[in-house]
């Protein structure tokens, strides 16, 4: 972040193969020298073939990222080229007891290959996602010029909230992998720590404050390593929350009240560190712990996706199936972007979009998790032939949504 740079700032992620052994300055130059070949892009970008042989031999993929829907003039750009490795290892465990069968939460190195293209598949209101990126990066940079924070205030944790199946946890996952790519340049790699809520409120109930604190003790360590940014993720919060009404109600052992307060105290001392970023999610907010919420800096309501975004998460599994040949032959299908450019008129190339974009409007009200499920359900229950063509698969697609709407009204009316 410079202050005074009035050119525009487009980010750039390259993806470099696992098994290369190029040097990241000669990756560098050959992705500015590809870039310079194209001087003038539109939007969002991503090449994944490469007539430069170094590109072809360690490259992945070059994409240009998190930007709006104009015309892009590198030559007037200032560019920041993100180089990163996938790490293919899946999760670890954290494990609290030796002698115990405990896991209390899940660990990744970042970025993950598990993550990778989550964030381009979360399709949200315009702006949710550079909000978030944003405020992450100022925390940085406010930490960077030593900002008093008894002056000015911010606690380095983020509440997503809002109903079920609108991909808080993924949008946390895809958040972190994305500022572990954007932060490469200061952090080596970064670590994710997903904890379990569930087992804290578990079994061992005289044990859970102590688990808690033990638990932290392993975050620390990480976070010691200030080669690292640490991310922690603490799913459905509120369930600390339940614990402490549970306990106040005197339903439950006044351990449970011991939880909340270790885990308030545990936050507030890791959130010192400028290399953590602490991130929650939850279901009900109104359930959940006043204290805590006083703690997050940006509290960011989750909704159902728009028509714009359900055309959107439809198209990108599309282009998917098309890629991976179910639906064949490939057939052009426009942005919602391009079809207001071209006022939605009808035409033979834009027909099996417009199609779309009806099915579209008829699933508003599906959670996105129903959404992202259906053209598996359209190809299983509708299509029933290896490979299918577009208008085929869009008829399929619709009958699915009929079926979904038609389930989700009977489970609302007990039938």
């Amino acid at each position: 972040m410079e202050v005074g740079n009035q050119k525009p700032n487009i980010n750039v992620e390259v993806h470099v193969k696992s098994h290369s052994t190029a040097k990241l300055s000669d990756v560098r130059m050959h992705v500015l020298a590809l870039l310079n070949c194209h001087r003038l892009i539109f939007g969002n970008y991503k090449w994944t073939e490469f007539d430069e042989d170094v590109l072809k031999k360690h490259v992945e993929s070059v994409a240009v990222v998190d930007a709006e829907n104009e015309p892009i003039d590198f030559q007037s750009c200032s560019l920041s080229i993100h180089i990163f490795t996938l790490n293919e290892d899946g999760p670890s465990t954290l494990s609290l007891e030796d002698d115990e069968e405990l896991s209390a939460a899940n660990h990744w190195l970042l970025p993950a290959a598990e993550f990778h293209g989550i964030w381009e598949s979360l399709v949200y209101e315009s702006g949710v996602k550079t909000q978030l990126l944003d405020y992450i990066t100022t925390t940085m940079y406010f930490s960077d010029k030593n900002v008093n924070s008894n002056l000015i205030s911010w606690n380095r944790v983020v509440l997503l909230h809002g109903p079920p199946g609108t991909g808080k946890t993924s949008l946390c996952k895809a958040l972190a992998q994305k500022l572990s790519i954007r932060l490469s340049s200061r952090y080596s790699y970064g670590q994710f720590v997903e904890i379990n809520s569930h087992s804290l409120f578990s079994k061992w109930f005289s044990e859970s404050g102590k688990l808690v604190t033990k638990m932290f003790q392993k975050i620390q360590q990480l976070i010691d390593d200030k080669d690292a940014i640490v991310f922690v993720l603490i799913d459905e919060v509120e369930s600390l929350t339940a614990a402490r009404n549970a306990c106040q109600a005197g339903t439950e052992p006044s351990d449970a009240i011991r939880v909340v307060n270790s885990l308030l105290t545990q936050l507030d001392q890791i959130k010192r560190h400028s290399n953590v970023v602490i991130l929650t999610t939850s279901n009900v907010t109104e359930k959940i712990d006043l204290a805590f919420v006083d703690r997050a800096d940006i509290k960011q309501y989750i909704g159902p996706p728009s028509e714009e975004g359900i055309y959107n998460i439809y198209l990108s599994c599309l282009e998917e199936l098309m890629k991976c040949q179910i639906i064949y032959p490939r057939q052009q299908l426009f942005t919602m972007f391009e079809l207001e450019m071209m006022g939605f008129a009808e035409s033979e190339v834009s027909e099996h979009s417009l199609i779309l974009r009806g099915i579209a409007r008829k699933s508003h009200g599906l959670s996105g998790r129903a959404l992202r499920k259906l053209p598996f359900l359209a190809h299983a229950l509708f299509v029933k032939t290896p490979t299918v063509t577009l208008e085929r698969f869009l008829v399929a697609m619709d009958h699915a949504v009929n079926k979904q709407r038609a389930e989700k009204a009977d489970l609302v009316n007990g039938v």
